[in-house]
């Protein structure tokens, strides 16, 4: 077994740009403002501003705790995420 590590290939932007989208209509979907979910979720608007726009990744815990905020399963969004970026292709 080859213990090398492997290299990891960057993200190409359009599939993060269509992760930040679908992030933003989840929200909106649940007729939240940054703020609001901000609120739920114990931290400064700030934090779902910066996540948003791509200045600020969430490890899968925290997104997990932003979908239960906006009403949906991490499962859920998975599912529309991989939608999105089957579309691209």
């Amino acid at each position: 077994m080859n213990a090398e590590p492997r290299m990891l290939k960057q993200f190409p932007r359009e599939q993060q740009r269509r992760l930040y989208e679908l992030l933003r209509a989840v929200r909106q979907e649940a007729g939240m403002r940054q703020s609001d979910l901000a609120m739920v979720l114990g931290q400064p608007q700030s934090f779902v501003s910066k996540y948003e726009s791509g200045e600020r990744r969430l490890d899968v815990l925290e997104l997990r705790q932003v979908c239960a905020a906006v009403g949906t399963t991490l499962a859920e969004f998975a599912r529309r995420l991989d939608e999105a970026l089957s579309d691209e292709a």
